[in-house]
């Protein structure tokens, strides 16, 4: 059996973070994500999905995440049911969230934002990474191109076999 889902969408609203009796973080979201088609008059329509989220990942979408925030989710379908307060049956349908993405840079908002969506800092020296080079960088004449480590300037990529992953 499988039970996979991946979404990408935005918040409809900020995410409510809750703590069970026990204390474990809760948070919950729903996230609108558009169709791939249009309607007959031409409007891209959505569907609002529920989304659950436990632990630190709850306490992490609570803390960063907004209404509008472009998030990925990676999780499973879930359905319950109870009964309301009229004694009527109530289904729900939800996505537990087992990874949650934050898709956009902090301060960007409504789908203004691109660029670093690994969430770290877009200096190309952070992390360890870059390092192994700034000599040879800072004695070789470049164009800054943006800070844009894939531009290309039109000369040949000079790169040893040491630098390379594989």
């Amino acid at each position: 059996m499988l039970n996979r889902v991946v979404l990408v969408g935005r918040l409809t609203k900020d995410p409510e973070l809750r703590y069970t009796p026990s204390g474990v973080a809760v948070a919950n979201f729903t996230l609108a994500v558009n169709r791939p088609f249009t309607n007959q008059q031409g409007d891209r329509e959505a569907d609002f999905i529920n989304i659950v989220v436990w632990r630190r990942q709850a306490e992490n979408a609570a803390n960063f995440l907004k209404k509008g925030s472009l998030a990925g989710v990676d999780g499973r379908v879930q359905t319950r049911s109870y009964d309301n307060s009229q004694g009527q049956r109530v289904f729900v349908t939800e996505v537990m969230a087992e990874s949650v993405q934050f898709l956009e840079p902090k301060g960007a908002s409504q789908g203004g934002g691109g660029g670093n969506y690994g969430g770290g800092s877009p200096n190309r020296d952070s992390g360890g990474y870059g390092n192994q080079n700034q000599d040879r960088n800072n004695n070789r004449d470049q164009s800054n191109f943006g800070d844009d480590p894939f531009a290309s300037d039109g000369k040949p990529i000079d790169i040893s076999d040491d630098d390379l992953p594989f």
